[in-house]
């Protein structure tokens, strides 16, 4: 009934995508000071279980039950009501919809995750909390299913492989609202605290793209391959592109700006990953680069503190990987996809840069109005006290380090 090569492959791209949560908070915990590393990668941790009970209580059925044409879909298989172990998943690649399920969790856990870095050392727990359940029900769970789920922009062709409208687009812009509505840190944070743990998620990161993008065509073909080699090739040129950038602007090779820069290749790659050439990732890795490193230096000459540069590598790389699908998708790499601007396709470019477009101002407002109400309920900033002593201590009574 199901095909094993299929599943297991599944299987192991579920783990690696599972592994970027832990690796983003890593990757977070090394770019924050000393004083406030387990305050940002409890967030990240504490979203992979948040986001898994939400999911089977409701977020795979509002995401991938009904709705046919819609905005959100339905409670049919809330509580994975009709699922078992012999159910297959209905997008016709032998798989139980079981593996399904988890694969897709794990895409919704890293999202709201993405944004912490945005509000980093000044923003309370309990209204995280809240922040994460409402945005995954208000954000992630519509845009999940009208892109995914066969909701209002499938209907309409919209494409995106692996999450540049629902991941990067989303949770960037919604990062640039949390800035805007929190305010500047009180307290100067200085440089990262621990490059070595930078460079140990951005591995972790690195290597769970794999899952997150060659595993998203669901099955093993050579789109899986294509779109395999797409992601690291991108990430390589995008890494290296940064490490020049800042050589020539900087008068330094940035091991910081290295890492950032495959980060950015990365997000940029990821709507496009399985249906455009190599030579076109060779272009999105290059341009993923150039434009984020601009979008983060006007960020830091309009004074935003985006404490991580959310904005300006996931948000920013996002929009431009669907906006470089809507140029260069080809449906000779993938019948399935579409053919972009460059060889004709001028609707499909039109559609893809109005999407990318409205679910960026979407996350933007709605997370803007969110953290309006959260902060009627509780505070969602922490107090000056805290922040000065550093929100490890002050929120969670414990410290990384030991006090020398």
């Amino acid at each position: 009934m199901f095909d094993t090569g299929n599943t297991g492959f599944m299987l192991v791209a579920t783990s690696l995508v599972m592994l970027m949560t832990p690796g983003l908070a890593f990757f977070y915990g090394g770019l924050v000071g000393r004083k406030n590393v387990l305050a940002i990668m409890i967030q990240s941790f504490v979203s992979m279980g948040v986001t898994t009970v939400l999911w089977y209580i409701c977020g795979y059925s509002l995401c991938f039950s009904g709705g046919e044409g819609a905005v959100i879909g339905n409670l049919d298989k809330a509580f994975m009501h009709g699922m078992d172990l012999n159910t297959a998943f209905s997008g016709g690649t032998s798989i139980p919809v079981f593996v399904f399920f988890g694969y897709q969790m794990m895409f919704a856990q890293i999202t709201p995750a993405l944004i912490t870095g945005a509000f980093a050392n000044r923003v309370n727990f309990k209204a995280y909390l809240i922040f994460l359940v409402a945005w995954l029900l208000f954000v992630y769970f519509p845009l999940a299913h009208m892109v995914w789920g066969g909701g209002l922009l499938a209907k309409h062709g919209v494409l995106d492989f692996a999450g540049g409208i629902v991941v990067h687009a989303s949770a960037g812009f919604a990062a640039l609202a949390s800035v805007f509505f929190v305010g500047r840190r009180k307290i100067a944070d200085g440089a990262a605290h621990n490059i070595p743990l930078v460079a140990l998620g951005t591995g972790l990161l690195w290597f769970g793209w794999y899952g997150f993008n060659a595993g998203s065509e669901l099955r093993v073909d050579a789109v899986t391959a294509q779109a395999f080699v797409n992601t690291d090739v991108a990430a390589s040129f995008a890494a290296v592109t940064w490490l020049i950038l800042a050589w020539v602007i900087e008068k330094k090779p940035k091991f910081v700006g290295l890492l950032t820069g495959s980060i950015a290749g990365l997000a940029t790659i990821t709507p496009a990953a399985g249906y455009v050439t190599v030579k076109s990732a060779v272009i999105i890795g290059i341009a993923s680069s150039v434009v984020c490193y601009i979008a983060v230096n006007i960020k830091n000459k309009l004074n935003w503190d985006d404490a991580l540069d959310v904005w300006g590598v996931h948000g920013v790389g996002g929009v431009l990987g669907v906006i470089a699908l809507g140029v260069l998708g080809t449906r000779w790499v993938n019948p399935a996809g579409a053919d972009g601007l460059v060889h004709g396709g001028v609707n499909f470019f039109l559609k893809e840069t109005i999407a990318v477009a409205g679910a960026a101002a979407y996350a933007f407002v709605f997370t803007y109005a969110m953290l309006f109400i959260i902060n009627m309920i509780t505070p969602v900033r922490t107090t000056i006290e805290a922040e000065k002593l550093g929100l490890d201590e002050s929120v969670h009574g414990e410290t990384a380090y030991l006090q020398v």
